[in-house]
């Protein structure tokens, strides 16, 4: 290697470019512009002691095994290569994909629980399906729910993870992700990023041990591929590995193959459908059909809005806006907390927590402005009423790192 070449290799590199060359860096030297889809689930192996060494080895450490492939359970040359890139976008030295966003929460817990640390400490509001995990004790984990300002007291011997949603699904609500894991102590915390995405917020250089994403959403981005991933150090990405290996909660090489191909319009997409999002909140802001709307400091694609007329009236006018649960797509989804993603959620902890049986939650695509403008004051128009005091309207815009 030149030293030209070496200075390239080692000078960082914008998050734009990474999110195109990141995990892509050997095709040159293999004839290839495209990154392979090895969608083998066994592999041939005429040396049987070596590949009982090999397995032997990933039964100890968890560390992914030199040479070829062993078994698609075990590891896949295309998922690895999503691993890599989004390792690399999120500052953290490894990552592990799962089939679900759920998946790799679920690993995450297991491994903890594994070294006998099954309590949990989080921070309401969370995507319903994880607040779920967590309360139900699924995994024979026991969580206590606080405020940001009561983790530190709400650490026990036995605590193995703090986990908070920043921003939070649906409500928006962000937390001092540096704050809160500094009262975190020897504690990992586990930061779930799906709606900022490293576009917007690298939690690892915020203090957050374990980043986690559904990407199913914005990593994938189109609506067409479902998956989880957990991005963290060597250390614990080996102790993932081998919860994955046992539990089977693999995520399909197709699907990561189009992981890979979508972080490569990532920050693009995000940084589109986010200046739409703002235009978007202006002018909700200001109509008087809207009691409320959420939206972050640190920006982004998702939009939260409590109206004073009936929300499922709403649901029902949009034509072009898709009214769908899940987000992250590059078409605007809009959905009901309280009667989709958090329905699980015991209704007393659901508001709580700010999510009210009015708010709607909306993820804001790819679309023209007017055109989704149009839309969505036309659904307005035709199903919602007006408030009594049209002063009453505010929007919710923490300071930045704010609760």
């Amino acid at each position: 290697m030149d030293a030209m070449d070496h200075a390239s290799s080692v000078t960082p590199k914008a998050l734009a470019t990474e999110a195109v060359h990141a995990g892509r860096e050997d095709l040159a030297a293999l004839g290839l512009h495209a990154p392979p889809l090895d969608l083998s689930t066994t592999y041939p192996s005429s040396d049987a002691r070596g590949e009982a060494a090999r397995i032997d080895e990933f039964a100890a450490t968890g560390a992914r095994p030199d040479g070829p492939p062993v078994y698609a359970r075990l590891d896949n040359p295309t998922t690895a290569r999503f691993e890599d890139a989004l390792a690399r976008l999120e500052g953290t030295e490894a990552a592990v994909a799962f089939a679900s966003g759920m998946a790799a929460l679920t690993a995450v817990l297991l491994a903890r629980a594994s070294q006998g640390l099954r309590h949990v400490v989080a921070v309401r509001p969370l995507y319903g399906c994880s607040d779920h995990l967590l309360d139900a004790g699924l995994l024979g984990t026991e969580v206590t729910w606080t405020d940001p300002a009561g983790v530190a007291d709400a650490i026990r011997p036995d605590t193995g993870l703090v986990m908070v949603e920043s921003p939070a699904n649906p409500t928006l609500a962000e937390v001092d992700i540096r704050a809160v894991a500094h009262s975190c102590g020897s504690v990992p915390l586990l930061v779930d990023n799906t709606f900022a995405t490293p576009v917007l917020q690298r939690p690892a250089g915020l203090g957050a041990r374990i980043v986690l994403h559904s990407a199913t959403k914005y990593l994938g981005g189109h609506g067409d591929v479902m998956g989880g991933v957990v991005a963290c150090d060597e250390e614990f990405a080996r102790e993932l590995r081998r919860v994955r290996f046992a539990t089977g909660g693999v995520l399909h090489p197709f699907a990561g193959y189009l992981l890979l191909r979508g972080l490569s319009t990532l920050p693009v997409r995000v940084r589109a459908a986010s200046a739409t999002a703002a235009e978007l909140v202006r002018r909700l802001a200001g109509d008087p059909r809207i009691a409320r709307v959420h939206y972050p400091a640190i920006g982004g694609a998702m939009i939260s809005f409590e109206v004073y007329g009936d929300p499922h009236e709403v649901i029902a006018g949009v034509r072009l806006i898709t009214p769908a649960v899940s987000l992250g797509s590059v078409d605007t989804l809009i959905q009901h907390p309280a009667s989709i993603s958090h329905r699980i959620v015991h209704e007393g902890d659901r508001r709580a927590a700010g999510v009210s049986d009015r708010l709607l939650r909306m993820s804001v695509g790819l679309e023209d402005v007017e055109d989704l403008w149009r839309d969505l004051t036309e659904a307005l128009s035709a199903r919602s009423g007006g408030p009594a005091d049209a002063t009453a309207r505010s929007v919710a815009v923490p300071a930045p790192g704010g609760p």
